[in-house]
């Protein structure tokens, strides 16, 4: 083991049972959470997210959690910055990073060395884009991207706007594109060493895992949240506003679909979520995965807990 900092990536599906199990590593071993989910940033956004209560995180400190407001801007960039700081911070003091989180990109960023995201922004061009959006639709300026890079276009969804606009604008400012710059990055050492670890479990577990988690959002109050965000001034536009569960319930609000028929949607766009989650990380032979289904979170932990002594000795 050479002197890297080390952490621990735990990854998988929405509503694996990622955030339980951080909680419980970090208090068998020393650990602190950072958070790899690009929703989980968002302040005010709490139900919808996902985010552990204070009582589930049981005295674990949590972070990148809650650090900008849903009408900021951010980047895989600025959360590489705020990780390595807290990584840093937290080895100095003894403590294990452990990172948690569904955002592939995220942790990509902590695994490779990513730095596609350094050149410089355009304001102006992503302004430009996101009015072509508005205007013609998300799709409009995703065959953009299709046209000048493919690759890019095959791992980012339609939808998914902050990205598209990205790419686009990275290819505009250096003439290169995106997936070329991730290619020859994978190529390049992390800053880290890592043990990388996914949960897994039968589709059909997992897809009634979720919907049973939307019917517990909903009764905690995921309406009533998306209502306050409308009266704090958060219009549905916004990135933020895009994020599942909060762009449903913006068109039942508005009066485009019926309750149930919104909650329907959360359920069907958060399975095809996961499945696009567990296609990014199978392609990644680093990853250790463990099959959750009618395992006790004991076994698990220890095995988890025994491999990582056998790579920390």
């Amino acid at each position: 083991m050479n002197s890297k900092p080390f952490i621990l990536i735990i990854a998988g599906p929405t509503a694996s049972g990622k955030t339980a199990l951080g909680i419980e590593l970090a208090k068998l071993l020393n650990g602190e959470i950072i958070s790899a989910d690009s929703m989980q940033i968002y302040r005010y956004m709490d139900i919808g997210t996902a985010k552990p209560t204070r009582e589930e995180m049981q005295g674990i400190k949590h972070h990148l959690i809650d650090i900008i407001n849903p009408d900021e801007e951010f980047s895989v960039a600025l959360f590489k910055k705020y990780a390595d700081e807290k990584i840093r911070e937290l080895t100095n003091k003894n403590k294990l990073p452990i990172v948690v989180g569904g955002t592939g990109l995220y942790i990509n960023s902590l695994t490779y060395h990513l730095n596609f995201s350094d050149s410089a922004e355009d304001k102006e061009y992503r302004e430009y884009l996101s009015n072509l959006a508005a205007s013609h639709g998300n799709e409009y300026i995703y065959d953009m991207l299709k046209k000048i890079d493919p690759d890019a276009a095959n791992k980012i969804h339609p939808n998914n706007l902050k990205r598209v606009i990205r790419a686009l604008e990275v290819f505009k400012n250096t003439g290169n594109k995106i997936s070329d710059y991730q290619k020859e990055t994978q190529m390049v050492e992390s800053d880290y060493n890592f043990f990388y670890i996914a949960l897994d479990m039968p589709r059909d577990v997992l897809y009634d895992r979720i919907n049973k988690r939307v019917d517990i959002m909903v009764s905690k109050g995921l309406i009533e949240e998306v209502i306050k965000l409308k009266e704090m001034g958060y219009h549905r536009n916004l990135q933020s506003m895009q994020a599942i569960g909060y762009k449903e319930i913006f068109d039942y609000l508005e009066g485009d679909l019926s309750l149930q028929d919104s909650i329907d949607l959360i359920k069907r766009n958060s399975r095809r979520y996961a499945k696009r989650q567990l296609t990014w990380f199978r392609k990644d032979s680093r990853i250790n995965w463990f099959n959750i289904l009618n395992q006790d979170t004991n076994i698990i932990t220890s095995n988890i807990i025994n491999k990582l002594e056998g790579i920390l000795k």
